[in-house]
C-alpha cells in the first residue's frame, strides 16, 4: 500500500477537526468558573478564551514535539499515516461520545491511548517507545493530582489571609470576580500551549511516516498556525454540556474559590508545558476545582459527580486504544 499525498491530506483535516472537537470539548476549562460566578458574560467569555486559546496555541512547541516522536517513531512504522487516520477517528469518536453525555473527559488520554492503540494494531507491542509513553503516562496521572493538592492548599492560605483581615466576604468576592477575569484569560492561554500541540505532534507524525520530513522535532509554521486556527473556533462554538458539569455540578463556585481553581490549573498546565509534557486540562481544572472545594468543606464537593469524572479518566486510555485498533484493522482491508 502506498502512502501517498492524499493520506497525509485527510490527516491535516481530521487533525485540525480534533482540534476544533478539542475547542469546544474543553471550552468549559477555560470558562466553566468564571461563567459560573457571572464574572463575564457566557459570550463574552467565550471570546477571549478562544483568543486566548489561539495565542497560546502559536507560542511553544514543546508538547507537539513529545507527541511525535516519544510514543513511536513514525520513521519506523510501515503504515505510519494510515495509524495516525485511525488514531484520528476514534480520538474524535471519542470525544464526541464523552462531549454527547456532558463527561468532562481527556482529550489528551483519547488522542495518546489512541496513537497506542493504532501502533499496537499496525506494528505490535515491539513499537510503542515505552519508555517515552510511561513519561507521559505519569505526566498525565500527576498532574490532577497535583491540581486537586495545589487547589486545597492555596484555597485554605486564602481563607486564612482574609480571615485576619477581616475583610467582609462580599467585598473579597467582588474582588475576585474582577480577578476572575485575569484567571480565565491565564487559563485559556496555557490550555492552547498543551492541547492545541497534541494535533501539531500528530500531523508531524503522518509527515515523517510519509517522508515529507525527515525531523520529528521540527515543528512546521503551517502546522502551528491551522491547529492553533482550529482550537480557537472550536473554542468559540463552546461546550455547554461540560460547562454545566465543570461549572456547577462539582461544587458550588464563588469568586474566590473559582479564580483560585483557574490560579492553580493554569500554573500547573503552564508547569508542564514548559516540560514539554502534555496534560489534560480537563482533569487538571476538574481537580482545582474538587481541591478548592474541599478546602471550603469536603461534604460541598459532589464526589459522585467526581468519582464518575475519574472513573472516566482512567477508561479512556484503554477504549480509545481498543477503537482505534479497530478502525486500524478495518481501514487496513480497504486501504
Amino acid at each position: 500500500m502506498e502512502t501517498g499525498l492524499t493520506l497525509v491530506v485527510l490527516v491535516v483535516l481530521l487533525a485540525v477537526s480534533f482540534d476544533f472537537i478539542n475547542g469546544f470539548h474543553d471550552t468549559a476549562n477555560a470558562i466553566a468558573t468564571t461563567v459560573s460566578t457571572k464574572a463575564l458574560p457566557p459570550r463574552i467569555a467565550i471570546i477571549l478564551a478562544a483568543s486566548m486559546n489561539f495565542i497560546g496555541a502559536l507560542t511553544f512547541t514543546g508538547v507537539a514535539k513529545t507527541i511525535g516522536g516519544k510514543i513511536a517513531d513514525p520513521a519506523q512504522l510501515d503504515f505510519g499515516v494510515l495509524v495516525v487516520i485511525a488514531a484520528l477517528l476514534a480520538a474524535i469518536t471519542w470525544n464526541l461520545v464523552t462531549w454527547w453525555y456532558g463527561i468532562p473527559s481527556s482529550s489528551s488520554h483519547a488522542l495518546i491511548g489512541s496513537l497506542a492503540g493504532a501502533v499496537i494494531a499496525s506494528a505490535g507491542w515491539g513499537q510503542i517507545n515505552w519508555s517515552g509513553f510511561m513519561d507521559i503516562f505519569k505526566a498525565l496521572i500527576l498532574s490532577p493530582i497535583i491540581a486537586l493538592i495545589g487547589g486545597y492548599i492555596l484555597m485554605n492560605l486564602l481563607y486564612l489571609l482574609f480571615s485576619r483581615v477581616l475583610t467582609p466576604p462580599t467585598k473579597v468576592n467582588r474582588g475576585f470576580r474582577y480577578f476572575q477575569i485575569l484567571t480565565a484569560a491565564l487559563q485559556a492561554f496555557t490550555h492552547g500551549t498543551n492541547d492545541a500541540q497534541k494535533a501539531m505532534g500528530i500531523i508531524v507524525f503522518a509527515l515523517v511516516a510519509a517522508n515529507l520530513q525527515q525531523d520529528a522535532t521540527h515543528i512546521p509554521f503551517w502546522v502551528q498556525f491551522i491547529c492553533a486556527l482550529a482550537m480557537g473556533l472550536g473554542t468559540s462554538v463552546g461546550g455547554w454540556k461540560i460547562i454545566k458539569t465543570v461549572g456547577g455540578k462539582i461544587t458550588k463556585i464563588e469568586p474566590i474559590n473559582g479564580a483560585t481553581a483557574d490560579l492553580t490549573s493554569a500554573t500547573i498546565i503552564f508547569s508542564f508545558t514548559q516540560l514539554g509534557m502534555p496534560v489534560s486540562s480537563t482533569h487538571v481544572i476538574s481537580s482545582a476545582i474538587m481541591g478548592v472545594g474541599a478546602a471550603k468543606r469536603f461534604k460541598n464537593v459532589n464526589w459522585g459527580v467526581a468519582k464518575r469524572i475519574v472513573i472516566t479518566w482512567f477508561i479512556t486510555l484503554p477504549i480509545s486504544a481498543i477503537i482505534a485498533a479497530l478502525f486500524y484493522l478495518v481501514l487496513a482491508l480497504f486501504l
